[in-house]
């Protein structure tokens, strides 16, 4: 594994703002668990975007992760290798970026996010919303 920092963009940033505003969840780190996780369940695969990381918003990949900073590797891995892309830690690094970062705005841009019943929801359903 080779990514040791976690940084957003500003855009990112902000949404993520709004969505510590909206479900009262205060720490970076979980946020971004659900956000990764929640593209990671998206069939498509994320749009390759230049991402500039220029927010303030950083944490190691421990924080990040936390104890199960292994499992969230395998599922960036194993989508990787489902998606027919290389496995080698530059790819697998940039489709984590490219998928944390989908997956706050699909995040803040979901109208069942308005508090944290409604992000809790999220992992209750069987579909993405559309």
């Amino acid at each position: 594994m080779t990514i040791e920092s976690v940084r957003v963009s500003q855009a990112a940033r902000d949404q993520l703002v709004t969505l510590k505003r909206r479900t009262g969840v205060t720490n970076w780190n979980i946020l971004c668990r659900w956000a990764l996780c929640r593209s990671l369940a998206e069939p498509a695969p994320p749009p390759s975007v230049h991402l500039v990381l220029d927010s303030n918003v950083e944490m190691s990949w421990r924080v990040f992760a936390g104890e199960h900073g292994d499992v969230y590797w395998s599922l960036v891995r194993y989508r990787c290798h489902t998606d027919g892309l290389a496995l080698d830690d530059d790819t697998l690094a940039t489709q984590f970026r490219l998928h944390l970062h989908r997956g706050i705005g699909y995040l803040v841009g979901d109208p069942r996010v308005t508090d944290v019943a409604g992000l809790a929801s999220l992992a209750l359903l069987d579909e993405p919303a559309a």
